[in-house]
């Protein structure tokens, strides 16, 4: 397989200090500015979207399946991709995945507003069914799929969050943006991690150097670093750099999944007003506010020191829905 992509928004992304946040800390503290790509409200996932562009257009398909959390910034994204390509977008999408899961009383978890209002925008039809796990999804996913076809229609299924080959490459092809940024190597990168194109793809560049990828939990399931080593396997297969990753070169934490996925942490409502206050920059409730409380406890432990860099992926639109 060859990597090709179709151009949806102009890179690289910004990279810079946050100078009032690390000032009298044993840190340097950068942030990586995804959620300033600017395609459909800007966030890491226009990055896989540009590869998935190009396949969805080489298919020659007249409708695109996927599936999300009714809040899902890749979603949101899809919707606009579709719309750029002309072609229909249909999105199987649950409230909040884990049924095994409480749900508390009055809990806010994103029904209005947000990225529903955007993705009503760009024409994506959205098919709720009831909350379950992940693999429930793929299910009612598949069966979505069926049916269109049954119309008659060409159907392009895309897997969640875009996690794929593709969606790797496109990660890995970032850490290659940075090292063109800076003529320094970080000492660590922190980033939320759920789907795992992010971190795979970004692990898969640093591996070797001084640079430690951790990525950062939204959902609480131990089981997506197993995931996360079928897509090294899948994106080496596809011709992308190898070798595959294993299981000890992902620094997966699930420390700050709080609630759920979907559902806001008060560690990460914290650390939103925290970077609001001291630099300007806005996190979102569902993965960046979690990934960037992550990385505060971690420098304040001292786990985590020198040169870190904050890749913010986005999901603003989020702030609106909770």
């Amino acid at each position: 397989m060859t990597f090709e992509s179709i151009s949806l928004f102009p890179l690289p992304t910004p990279l810079h200090r946050l100078e009032r946040l690390d000032s009298g800390s044993n840190c340097e503290l950068w942030v990586k500015r995804d959620d300033l790509t600017g395609f459909a409200m800007g966030g890491n996932k226009g990055r896989k979207l540009q590869y998935l562009a190009h396949e969805i257009k080489a298919s020659s398909c007249d409708v695109v399946v996927s599936c999300g959390q009714v809040q899902s910034n890749f979603l949101r994204q899809l919707g606009a991709t579709c719309a750029v390509l002309g072609v229909e977008c249909v999105a199987v999408c649950m409230e909040r995945p884990y049924q095994d899961l409480d749900r508390k009383p009055n809990e806010v978890i994103g029904l209005q507003g947000g990225n529903l209002a955007l993705d009503e925008w760009t024409g994506l039809q959205r098919k709720l069914i009831p909350d379950g796990t992940w693999d429930a999804m793929d299910e009612a996913i598949e069966l979505e799929a069926s049916r269109l076809r049954d119309q008659g229609k060409k159907v392009k299924v895309i897997p969640l969050g875009g996690s794929s080959p593709q969606g790797v490459h496109a990660f890995y092809e970032a850490g290659k943006e940075i090292s063109q940024q800076v003529d320094f190597e970080f000492d660590f990168i922190v980033a939320a991690s759920s789907s795992g194109s992010t971190q795979v793809g970004l692990t898969h560049y640093f591996r070797g150097s001084k640079t430690k990828v951790i990525g950062i939990a939204v959902d609480p399931e131990p089981e997506v670093l197993d995931d996360m080593v079928l897509l090294s396997e899948s994106y080496v297969q596809a011709g992308g750099v190898g070798p595959a990753l294993t299981h000890e070169d992902l620094d997966f934490r699930l420390d700050w999944v709080g609630p759920g996925y979907g559902s806001p942490s008060e560690a990460g409502n914290l650390a939103i007003e925290l970077l609001a206050k001291k630099e300007g920059i806005l996190l979102d409730p569902v993965y960046t506010g979690k990934a960037f409380a992550a990385l505060l406890d971690l420098a304040h432990s001292g786990e985590i020191s020198g040169r870190i860099l904050f890749w913010h992926t986005g999901g603003n639109p989020a702030l609106f829905a909770y």
